[in-house]
């Protein structure tokens, strides 16, 4: 029935693949012989694939090497439909509202934390390449477990960023990229202790 649905066979075995292996790359040799298909066959999906965006590609020692994108706008739903294992639901208490308290509660009474923006995949709208970033004295320690929670309900990986306050905020003063970027796209500003970007 989802062969029929997703008009492939190939196609299937292929995002059950990528999709039960986030964060594996495979190069096409391997593919073909994981799921027992044409080579052939499986270049011409992995092309389709990539030009639709599920899928992202890398070269390496001269093999070109492909992972599922953790990013696609559609890979948590994907990934429900694929995975081996349960996938948590959060739409529900993503549409309430519910899930940014969550974070907002989790990565605003991290210790030392003077700044903490969400963006990317945690905010609608967002094409920032960061999801997370934190700006004070924080533990290296505290700050991965809150990220391995927020990963957990995601289901997908979370980039994320500390840098000290001075650092920030001379990057801030002469319009550094990597700030310039996370700023201009669609944010959330979960803590700003010393107001520097809310101003009162």
């Amino acid at each position: 029935m989802i062969d029929a649905l997703f008009g492939s066979k190939t196609r299937v075995k292929l995002l059950h693949l990528f999709l039960n292996n986030p964060g594996q790359s495979f190069f096409v040799r391997e593919i073909t012989r994981k799921i027992d298909e044409q080579i052939n066959s499986v270049r011409r999906e992995l092309a389709n694939m990539l030009e639709v965006g599920i899928i992202v590609s890398d070269s390496s020692n001269n093999k070109l090497y492909y992972q599922v994108n953790q990013r696609y706008d559609y890979y948590v739903p994907f990934r429900s439909i694929f995975s081996d294992t349960k996938i948590k639901s959060t739409t529900a208490s993503m549409s309430s509202g519910n899930q940014t308290e969550d974070y907002s509660s989790l990565l605003g009474r991290l210790h030392g934390a003077r700044l903490v923006i969400t963006a990317g995949i945690l905010v609608d709208g967002s094409n920032s390449p960061v999801d997370i970033l934190i700006v004070g004295d924080v533990s290296s320690v505290k700050v991965k477990l809150a990220v391995k929670e927020i990963e957990s309900t995601e289901g997908r990986d979370v980039n994320y960023s500390v840098l000290p306050y001075d650092e920030f905020y001379y990057r801030l003063s002469v319009k550094d990229r990597f700030i310039t970027e996370i700023l201009n796209s669609q944010h959330k500003i979960i803590l700003d202790k010393d107001k520097v970007l809310i101003k009162e």
